[in-house]
């Protein structure tokens, strides 16, 4: 959205823009604990850290907090993995480009060997292990997740030099249930499940978006709560419909959303209308 268009409703940003603020993002109690063990736990203790969900219901969210919490750790050491769906050579490419170390993919060991001194030497000057933060797991391989489970483990299994948090929808919690991944599901360590949320916590979301922009009578009360009784618990729909409805609003050059705009603008076709015009084609 545009500076003129942000300027019209006295918007700081987008409210219900993807690329949102860190700070304009709600942090509730059960996100803000499961961040604050990886910070003060898995970081130090190193480990797999699960993040669980159904798509819209704010899985990617909670790792923009968590990644904004740990880089305020000056010592250490975060990558994020952007190609989950890579084959065991990329995925080394990409992890070498991360850590800052020069991989050859096709010499697998010598990659594995020079990852795991890299974050032993880390840790022994740090006390803190290099964390790996990885979007869209369900998307990894089988044989990326059994190769990230070796990488992150030495001395049988005593010592760990990597924190790895994955999120993921229900595949993702499928796939650790076979068989060769069972290993591994057995190593995380801390879960947390984001869920479809109640009615009045996606108002509460939505006053707290509101607000963070800058026009917290942006919506009228009416319109919030139907926007929220329709959004089904996802917070992706609230924010696409809310998304739509400002556009909307700003073409027409409305001073403020309502109840009426939402009926237009998501109102069903009338079949009547469709009728009239198959009989006059």
């Amino acid at each position: 959205m545009n500076q003129k268009l942000l300027g019209l409703y006295g918007l700081k940003f987008n409210p219900f823009s993807p690329e949102l603020p860190t700070e304009a993002l709600l942090q509730t109690s059960k996100v803000d604990s499961f961040c604050w063990r990886v910070e003060n736990s898995l970081v130090r203790e190193g480990g797999f850290a699960l993040i669980s969900g159904d798509p819209g219901t704010g899985k990617s969210v909670v790792l923009r907090l968590l990644a904004d919490r740990l880089a305020r750790q000056r010592e250490l050491a975060i990558g994020a993995l952007t190609h989950p769906s890579s084959r065991l050579a990329d995925f080394y490419r990409e992890m070498g480009e991360l850590f800052a170390v020069s991989l050859q993919p096709h010499n697998r060991w010598a990659g594995f060997k020079t990852l795991r001194e890299r974050w032993a030497a880390h840790l022994q000057n740090t006390l803190l292990r290099p964390v790996l933060l990885i979007d869209e797991a369900q998307e990894l391989q089988p044989s990326v997740l059994c190769e990230l489970r070796l990488l992150a483990a030495t001395q049988f299994d005593s010592r760990t030099l990597l924190s790895v948090v994955l999120a993921g929808d229900a595949r993702l919690t499928d796939k650790l249930r076979r068989d060769e991944l069972l290993p591994l599901g057995s190593r995380i360590r801390m879960r947390l499940v984001t869920e479809y949320a109640r009615s009045e916590d996606l108002n509460a979301c939505l006053s707290h978006l509101l607000e963070s922009a800058g026009n917290s009578t942006l919506m009228t009360d009416a319109l919030k709560n139907t926007l929220c009784d329709h959004a089904a618990g996802n917070c992706r729909a609230l924010t696409t419909m809310a998304g739509q409805l400002l556009a909307v609003a700003a073409e027409r050059n409305l001073a403020q959303l309502d109840e009426k705009l939402y009926f237009e603008v998501f109102a069903p076709p009338d079949p009547r209308k469709r009728r009239v015009g198959a009989t006059r084609s």
